[in-house]
């Protein structure tokens, strides 16, 4: 078996992908723009979970450890793009992936108050 993947155009086309987008995001509006809708699309997945939860009120304590070990997998993803080489763009990204989803599930709280 391998110890390496092969350099092969996929391969090399999906190294780039991050590369592309931070070239792209260089334009303050294009960031601004990438980073709002990062946002939004968080903010749908953590009022997502906030609802099936809600409606199903089966398992409330495992949805919301599954929950909790997915924002740390996400806060482990940031440290690790912090010390490789990538793009500053997808520190942001994350964070703002992790803001939304917080404030989705934030929001659906205080909806059942």
């Amino acid at each position: 078996m391998p110890s390496r993947m092969q350099k092969t155009l996929l391969y090399k086309s999906y190294a780039m992908i991050i590369d592309r987008l931070a070239y792209w995001s260089a334009n303050p509006w294009r960031r601004y723009s990438l980073l709002v809708i990062i946002f939004l699309f968080g903010f749908f997945i953590g009022s997502s979970l906030g609802m099936i939860n809600g409606v199903l009120s089966l398992m409330d304590p495992v949805g919301a450890l599954i929950t909790l070990i997915f924002l740390e997998l996400i806060i482990k993803a940031r440290l690790f793009f912090l010390k490789s080489d990538k793009p500053i763009i997808m520190i942001r990204i994350s964070d703002m992936f992790r803001i939304g989803v917080v404030y989705g599930l934030f929001s659906e709280g205080l909806k059942l108050l």
